[in-house]
């Protein structure tokens, strides 16, 4: 399989804020008045925890439709252990009214392998800076 390239484009809009062109979308990543910034959008940690819960429901829903499992009031919370300059954990919480138990259990361990953020993340990928 050959890889595919995503792309975002962000744009400083002073402080410490940022606005963000995500395909159609725009995103703004700001940080709290406390440290500077004007509490105008939700700080880039919030959006990669949102990354990761978003990814996770969506591959829930995924998996759930490709094995004919009706999934009623789920709800996915992402909790991340922040050390500093960067996360040592995340947890994953998954909640439903349907299905639940041990086949709930196994749902999540099929988004698991579907999640394509949780599975970069695991994954430790190369990061390259460049500059023009």
């Amino acid at each position: 399989m050959s890889a595919t390239e995503r792309a975002v484009h962000a744009r400083w809009t002073g402080g410490l804020r940022a606005v963000v062109q995500a395909g159609d979308f725009e995103v703004v990543a700001d940080e709290p008045e406390s440290v500077g910034g004007t509490g105008t959008g939700p700080q880039p940690t919030e959006l990669l925890l949102a990354s990761i819960a978003s990814c996770f429901t969506i591959s829930l829903a995924y998996s759930a439709r490709k094995r004919d499992i009706e999934l009623a009031d789920v709800e996915v919370d992402v909790v991340g252990q922040y050390d500093g300059p960067q996360f040592s954990s995340f947890r994953i919480t998954v909640k439903a009214s349907s299905p639940t138990g041990d086949e709930l259990a196994k749902l999540a361990e099929s988004a698991k392998r579907v999640c394509y953020v949780t599975r970069t993340l695991a994954a430790s990928p190369t990061i390259e800076i460049a500059t023009e």
